[in-house]
């Protein structure tokens, strides 16, 4: 898995993200559209498609997507 793969699965599930808009660089909670709900829709992704658990700390300890990536394939 490639940070981009990562990234169009983010935008595949998150309906209100525009596609491109997402760049590993993102501060993923600064997005006008991210809500709690984003939240639980990544948690539930990484567990369903990477077999990856994340928590709520996991989420406050990332800030961009790429802090996710990176935490995600390091739990792979």
């Amino acid at each position: 898995m490639s940070v981009d793969d990562f990234i169009l699965k983010i935008e595949g599930e998150i309906e209100e993200l525009p596609k491109g808009s997402l760049k590993p660089e993102t501060n993923y909670r600064e997005i006008p559209e991210w809500s709690s709900m984003h939240a639980l829709i990544l948690i539930a992704l990484c567990e369903t498609d990477y077999d990856v658990t994340l928590t709520g700390e996991d989420m406050r300890s990332c800030k961009t997507v790429n802090d996710l990536y990176t935490l995600v394939k390091s739990r792979m």
